[in-house]
């Protein structure tokens, strides 16, 4: 039944008349609580009409402290809104702004080699081959767990590693490989990115190849004639051809580039740990099928004119001992320093440390930057190639001396410093002369450690017992390092072992080296009968590389690792090569010079038992200069490990010999250091 009009207008002005009541009263009753003056009984009609049309005082914000959390919240956000808005104006404004600044700062900005030797005349000639390094190749997901759901074809690693923030556990476990088989786990398919966009920038705004393509560019080449050998940097060698066929790709694609260019040769150019792949990749190439190419011995003499290897770790790299033992290296040790316990603690799901020794510690190909040649190469207990150490006061009980000998004193002061000590407990034991030394040997019993960890490390098989012996043995070289890391990690060793060898050759012809673990150490293995080939190797010089470390034992804590870099050591002198725990040489920061130049200023040089067919060898440095302003970005002389990439002089000389100049050409050797003269200490048969 439809009510009047008057009923609803009725019951609403009676609703609202209720409401406005029980307003009233009750915040007069809350005026008369706040203000015990007023009397109940006695108040004035004026005050009460005061009181009932009174605005309640707003409290004053301001008022309230600021806690260290707000303070950390705007500290974050201010730093965030300054960086999109940096971003913002990067994206926004034309490239000829920046341009203009910086002539303005500094003066017209000196050609880009492309174009400095178009002008005068030179053009594409031999095919180009680029060969990536570890960890700058970008790889993508073919399939994966349900937690990387709508990841398909995308990026993994490089360019934004958005992934990584958003599902950083879920990106961990598709990066990793399986322990035991050193290929993806199951169910997760992750695999290189391909073509020239595959490591022409490492993220956004970070160069590796992309320099060096654009000046290849200038000269007239284009992706017909350029081949980025793009392959899975994480598994071993051997293993990128048995799940991806990498070596065979490489192999037809360089056979095509020959074919299409009228017969001329290509021009290699591999960088870091490509060059121990593509070494591996020339006696791949000319072993018979199945185990190889099948391209028969004179396949490198017919298809490659020239090999440009740029910062190649030849011999290794000691940062690869510290990555494998602590996870560090000097600039996470020193970042540790600053926020003890922060890393290895378990923030928002993640304990960073642990994770990161897991997953580096599953990559096979790592294993081939441990230094290669024991003692021959690195030095031993009391000396090395890169210092002269007078020990005739040694048995007298007095200390020893050591003394600069050459280009690394522009780096800093080797008083006291011995690089054959990689690794050792203490600065005493790093200077103290062997005879003095009592090692205790840590090859016993582990003593199993029962901790349940989440994460789990082979440290956490390891007893208190067994972490005390690794640390009483007090000093490792290159020749006991191996045993050390077999000891502390035997599943990941015999793993690396089946893949890799980082000895000296007695007999290259013993038929031992025709397997493949040997092909990627150039101390175990010959190069191709190619004469008419041309190896360079062409790196930094001028930069702090670490050469050794100081460590310490941890405290004890379950499932975390056992040892750190020790930071708080110093060296005696302000300018000493020992800084936070860490000894440093002259190289690119990565790889030290005695790794990049030994092989073609000795161990190649001539006709010797590692090369004989004679190939020709040069050694080419390039002292590093920083940028002059900010605007010059990474700098157009730098001899740092991947801005060498960015090098004007380095590049020139490589469009140079692919448009077909010679080491000759282009000036033979230039050397900074004294690269010869340690080589010449080292004493290596020929």
């Amino acid at each position: 039944m439809n009510k009047p009009l008057s009923f609803y207008r009725s019951y609403f002005l009676s609703k609202t008349m209720s409401f406005l009541r029980r307003r009233n009263s009750t915040d007069s009753s809350k005026t008369r609580i706040a203000d015990p003056n007023i009397e109940k009984d006695g108040a004035d009609d004026d005050d009460k009409k005061k009181d009932q049309y009174k605005i309640p005082q707003r409290r004053n914000s301001g008022s309230k402290k600021w806690s260290c959390w707000d303070n950390c919240c705007w500290f974050i956000g201010f730093i965030c809104s300054i960086w999109w808005f940096c971003l913002f104006l990067y994206n926004t404004m034309p490239d000829s702004i920046p341009q203009f600044v910086t002539m303005a700062i500094t003066g017209p900005l000196p050609d880009p080699p492309g174009v400095k030797l178009r002008k005068e005349g030179l053009t594409a000639n031999h095919p180009v081959v680029l060969v990536p390094g570890v960890v700058t190749g970008g790889l993508e997901l073919w399939e994966g767990r349900h937690c990387a759901e709508g990841l398909l074809g995308k990026r993994l690693w490089g360019g934004s590693f958005g992934e990584f923030y958003k599902r950083p556990l879920c990106w961990l476990e598709h990066i990793s490989l399986d322990n035991d088989t050193g290929f993806d786990p199951p169910g997760i398919r992750v695999r290189p990115v391909t073509g020239l966009v595959a490591a022409d920038y490492f993220a956004t705004g970070y160069f590796v190849w992309a320099v060096v393509i654009a000046n290849l560019a200038h000269i007239g080449y284009e992706e017909k004639s350029l081949y980025m050998a793009a392959y899975d940097w994480r598994l071993s060698f051997q293993n990128t051809e048995i799940r991806d066929q990498s070596l065979t790709r490489i192999k037809s694609n360089i056979e095509l580039l020959v074919a299409t260019h009228g017969g001329k040769k290509v021009v290699v150019l591999p960088h870091s740990m490509g060059v121990q792949y593509f070494l591996h990749f020339m006696k791949w190439v000319e072993t018979p099928a199945p185990r190889g190419g099948g391209g028969g011995p004179d396949w490198c003499a017919k298809h490659i004119k020239a090999i440009m290897n740029i910062g190649a770790p030849f011999l290794g790299s000691p940062k690869s001992i510290a990555l494998h033992f602590s996870i560090e290296v000097r600039d996470i040790a020193a970042l540790r320093a600053q926020a003890p316990g922060l890393l290895d603690k378990d923030v928002l799901g993640l304990q960073t440390f642990k994770h990161l020794m897991r997953m580096f510690r599953t990559w096979d190909a790592t294993f081939s930057m441990i230094p290669k040649g024991g003692e021959t190469i690195w030095g031993g207990l009391d000396w090395s190639p890169e210092t002269e150490t007078v020990n005739n006061s040694a048995k007298k009980g007095t200390d020893n001396s050591t003394r600069n000998t050459g280009g690394n004193g522009n780096i800093c002061d080797t008083k006291g410093v011995n690089y054959g000590r990689l690794i050792s407990f203490s600065k005493d034991w790093a200077e103290t002369h062997s005879s003095k030394i009592e090692r205790v040997d840590f090859k016993g019993d582990k003593l199993t450690n029962s901790s349940n960890c989440d994460i789990w490390l082979e440290y956490h098989e390891m007893g208190n017992r067994a972490i005390k012996a690794v640390a009483d043995h007090k000093v490792y070289t290159a020749g006991s390092i191996l045993d050390l890391l077999h000891y502390v990690a035997p599943k990941l060793m015999a793993r690396g072992a089946s893949h890799f060898s980082y000895g000296i050759a007695d007999d290259l012809d013993d038929p031992k080296y025709d397997q493949y673990k040997y092909w990627s150490n150039p101390l175990e293995t010959k190069l191709p009968n190619a004469p008419d080939m041309e190896i360079y190797s062409l790196y930094g010089v001028g930069l702090p590389t670490e050469r050794g470390y100081i460590y310490k034992v941890a405290p004890p804590s379950d499932c975390s690792i056992p040892f750190q870099i020790d930071t708080s050591v110093d060296g005696d002198s302000e300018d000493s090569c020992l800084r936070g725990g860490v000894f440093s040489g002259d190289g690119d920061e990565t790889v030290p010079i005695i790794s990049a130049g030994f092989m073609c200023a000795k161990g190649w040089r001539g006709k010797t038992r590692f090369n004989p067919s004679g190939i020709r060898t040069y050694n080419r440095e390039y002292k590093h200069a920083p940028p002059a302003n900010l605007l010059e970005g990474r700098g157009t002389q730098s001899g740092s490990h991947v801005d060498l990439l960015g090098n004007f002089a380095l590049i020139e000389d490589v469009l140079r010999v692919a448009a077909g100049a010679t080491g000759e050409d282009i000036g033979g050797d230039r050397v900074y250091s004294d690269i010869f003269k340690w080589s010449e200490r080292i004493n290596i048969k020929l």
